[in-house]
């Protein structure tokens, strides 16, 4: 089939692309920029095409004649603190790809969300759940809804972002450092996604996934530390000075940290019933996958995946 991805020229989006083209789909990657992402041309099966993706005219353009559409669009931040940002990329965006699905004729829909979506305070699940409640209520479109914890794989930004400040900091404060995470691996979440394209009974179905075990936020980065071979000191952060430090990260060009970040993380992020199992095989361990590309930069774990690409 031609699939179309909207918001799958970043990081997880390479993973869905290789997946589909193993299942023998093509994959139309949608994106306002083309030449930021040229990496994306080197992927088997995928072709960069760009389009405003807020039109629902130029979305349903694209979506002709496609077997299937892929919603995975995601911010972690926004320029503002109203909830806005969340909104226009979280609602409106998928508000305009059901619409779209219907003019152009496709029924099929997969949809990215989060564990936790629609819970809590923060602007980041709500308008998750948003989402989730209009594509569940979208009359003529067939829907499944995967639910990931954090995400992990080369070129990630979850052990990537801390093996960078490990690497600068020999003193680490950590805010909410008991939060529970249960991370994922790309690929296993893109494999879920391909299979569930072949697969009638994943309709109208919501998924969660989640990797072999959970972690406190802590244990995660001292590993990180470990496994970089650098002794730094992570010091826990109570949960008033996570709050400050959030409300100080907030005025912090590109947000490494936020208000919005710190209400998401009063939210145990874990999958007690990990629905990967459904999908007919083990999900990957963060001890397997993490090491072998931590150790790199960026751009080596860029190099590192063309070339084996490439074959070599």
């Amino acid at each position: 089939m031609k699939i179309v991805l909207v918001g799958g020229s970043g990081f997880l989006g390479q993973f869905v692309v290789r997946a589909l083209a193993a299942a023998g789909h093509h994959s139309v990657v949608l994106t306002r920029a083309p030449e930021r992402v040229r990496e994306f041309a080197l992927e088997r099966g995928a072709r960069l095409v760009q389009a405003d993706v807020y039109s629902p005219a130029a979305l349903s353009r694209q979506f002709e004649g496609a077997g299937a559409v892929v919603s995975m669009a995601g911010i972690l931040n926004e320029t503002g603190f109203g909830g806005q940002g969340f909104r226009r990329v979280h609602v409106d965006l998928v508000q305009g790809i059901a619409e779209a699905c219907r003019t152009a004729g496709v029924k099929r829909l997969l949809h990215v969300s989060a564990l936790n979506a629609g819970k809590g305070d923060s602007h980041y699940l709500r308008t998750k759940g948003e989402a989730e409640s209009l594509l569940n209520s979208a009359a003529g479109l067939e829907v499944t809804i995967f639910q990931p914890s954090v995400i992990f794989g080369p070129g990630d930004g979850f052990f990537n972002r801390f093996a960078g400040l490990l690497r600068l900091a020999p003193v680490l404060p950590l805010a909410c450092p008991n939060s529970r995470l249960q991370p994922v691996y790309a690929a296993d979440v893109a494999q879920a996604m391909a299979v569930s394209l072949a697969d009638t009974s994943t309709v109208n179905q919501t998924f969660q996934l989640g990797g072999p075990r959970d972690y406190t936020l802590i244990e995660l980065v001292r590993w990180t530390a470990h496994v970089l071979g650098l002794r730094r000191l992570v010091v826990p952060l109570p949960d008033a000075a996570s709050r400050a430090q959030a409300l100080v990260m907030d005025l912090v060009p590109g947000k490494p940290f936020s208000t919005d970040n710190y209400r998401s993380l009063q939210l145990d992020n874990v999958a007690p019933d990990n629905d990967l199992a459904e999908f007919g095989f083990v999900p990957s361990s963060v001890e397997r996958i993490v090491p072998a590309y931590l150790g790199q930069s960026l751009h080596q774990q860029r190099l590192a995946t063309l070339r084996q690409r490439a074959g070599r």
